[in-house]
């Protein structure tokens, strides 16, 4: 896949150099080495030129990035994929459940990297995946990819600098708090490379910030007039905001507060309802990282949850 940016030098930029004026518009180490290794990826008017050359207002600077193979050891495979946007940048996904990000032990050919490989190679484009947010294999909803490596660039960025608002909805067991904020460290159960635990001392710093948005106590949803005791608990729509990336983030702190996600087995034994833990990520909101537009993006409530909940009514 292959992209040309065009910059024209205005009078603030003049006397610049060519490399200090990439570094200012989001060229990280990575691109501008490669960059270096390959000659005729940076033409000033026309011409080939280094990172010392001074730029001048007026002139024209233009970038070729362009990536020759696609990522290695991600096969092709014609897997069913949500495209809600698409441009020369980005690509935003809904992702299904029970679909693994990217291969790994036990799952080779059945993740999104697997039917995005499959998508851009049906249209004859090397492409490398990169994907700016991560969700677990269970948990559905939006993802960002990026399509060239600028554009990585920026919006990992933009992620280390929580400038990508990320909302969450979740179902969760009982009745949640009006809102509140969870602003507790998190770190590995003992040497398990999966589990995460509230963990003070040894943890990363995490926070969560949640709102109820409705309470269905458990005569109201489907299924539930044989378990005693979620008859007496009830199931809590939750919106959540995130300040911090841990892993299983949410899952840890929704059950250290009394209130697990349905499904969730893993920090959940005895849950109900659901077949996987019912997390959704509901919305993004970010600066494009070419155009600088602003962006937003939703995802409505899949339908494993909608029908957990027979009389919600959210849009």
């Amino acid at each position: 896949m292959q992209r040309i940016f065009t910059y024209h030098i205005t009078n603030t930029e003049h006397g610049m150099r060519t490399g200090d004026f990439l570094s200012q518009h989001g060229y990280s180490r990575h691109i501008r080495t490669y960059l270096k290794q390959h000659p005729g990826s940076v033409i000033l008017n026309g011409e080939p030129a280094l990172f010392y050359f001074p730029l001048q207002a007026g002139d024209e600077l233009k970038i070729c990035l362009k990536d020759e193979m696609p990522s290695e050891k991600i096969v092709p495979v014609p897997l069913p994929i949500h495209i809600i946007y698409e441009d020369e940048d980005l690509l935003i996904i809904d992702k299904q459940a029970d679909t693994p990000i990217h291969p790994s032990i036990g799952n080779y050919e059945n993740t999104l990297a697997n039917g995005i490989a499959w998508y851009y190679e049906s249209q004859g484009i090397p492409f490398v995946f990169r994907c700016i947010n991560r969700l677990d294999r269970d948990t559905t909803g939006l993802l960002i990819l990026s399509k060239n490596m600028l554009s990585g660039a920026i919006l990992s960025q933009q992620m280390k600098n929580r400038e990508i608002h990320r909302t969450y909805l979740a179902l969760v067991e009982g009745c949640l708090p009006p809102s509140g904020t969870i602003d507790t460290s998190i770190g590995r159960v003992g040497d398990s490379v999966i589990e995460r635990c509230v963990d003070p001392e040894h943890g990363e710093p995490a926070i969560t910030h949640y709102q109820r948005l409705a309470y269905y106590p458990g005569s109201s949803f489907q299924g539930s007039s044989s378990d005693p005791a979620v008859l007496s608990h009830g199931i809590s729509l939750a919106e959540l905001h995130l300040e911090t990336g841990r892993t299983h983030q949410i899952r840890v702190h929704m059950t250290s507060i009394g209130h697990p996600l349905c499904g969730d087995t893993l920090y959940n034994p005895d849950t109900v309802h659901m077949n996987r833990q019912a997390l959704h990520s509901h919305a993004l909101e970010f600066v494009h990282p070419i155009t600088g537009e602003p962006l937003q993006f939703r995802a409505p409530l899949p339908a494993d949850m909608m029908a957990a909940l027979p009389l919600l009514q959210f849009r």
